[in-house]
């Protein structure tokens, strides 16, 4: 039988081991466990994933941990005590779901992009799940007037939370699912993940760069 997203969740959650080092530790949210087991169930339905080999939970463990691994470098580079992985660190678990996934495919080196929309589909079936387009109608207009974004590894929790004073209307979204937490690095996951959400639902666009990505309005 199918995991529950929630199943999973629970399993991930007991069985997997957080980095840490020193008093720097990691906190996940509860919507990136979500797309972490979003990820699995999107692979064990895909035409594009054999099957009979099948994504296990380990591999949502493992990917938790990637993800987790990932998003501690990236803290300990900015100097931040709590750190929260972000959508940005999914790339990690995407590097890491390759060589393990086993994808059927006729063009070599698709491999990649297959996991990529996986992970790009799993974001997007949380986020529409989780923010109502309500609450982020206000959030869209912004950017049309001209705001802009930048987001990824080479940006600070306190240079993501300062967009929150430019786009008030984050504000409510962000702390829906910070489920009150009011950490800088908690903040910075949760914008960064509408932001993701509102691009991959053909809101806003977004340039890509090696290290870092610009959100900005469709106009």
């Amino acid at each position: 039988y199918p995991l529950d997203i929630e199943v999973e969740v629970a399993i991930m959650r007991q069985e997997a081991r957080p980095p840490s080092v020193g008093s720097v530790t990691v906190e996940t949210p509860h919507y990136l466990e979500q797309i972490v087991a979003t990820f699995s169930h999107q692979a064990r339905s895909s035409s594009h994933v054999n099957q009979h080999s099948g994504v296990s939970v380990r591999r949502s463990i493992s990917n938790l941990e990637v993800l987790c691994a990932n998003a501690l470098r990236r803290g300990l580079r900015a100097g931040e005590t709590v750190v929260v992985p972000r959508v940005s660190d999914l790339v990690a678990m995407a590097a890491s779901s390759s060589g393990k996934i086993e994808i059927e495919s006729l063009d070599d080196g698709r491999d990649g992009a297959i996991i990529e929309s996986l992970v790009k589909a799993s974001v997007l079936t949380v986020f529409k799940d989780l923010v109502p387009f309500e609450q982020v109608r206000d959030v869209v207009s912004a950017f049309e007037e001209g705001i802009v974004a930048h987001t990824g590894e080479t940006v600070s929790s306190a240079e993501l939370v300062s967009l929150l004073d430019s786009v008030p209307p984050l504000i409510v979204p962000v702390r829906t699912l910070t489920e009150g937490s009011e950490s800088p690095a908690a903040v910075a996951a949760a914008i960064e993940f509408v932001l993701e959400g509102l691009h991959l639902s053909k809101r806003l666009n977004k340039d890509t760069g090696s290290t870092s990505s610009t959100y900005r309005g469709r106009g």
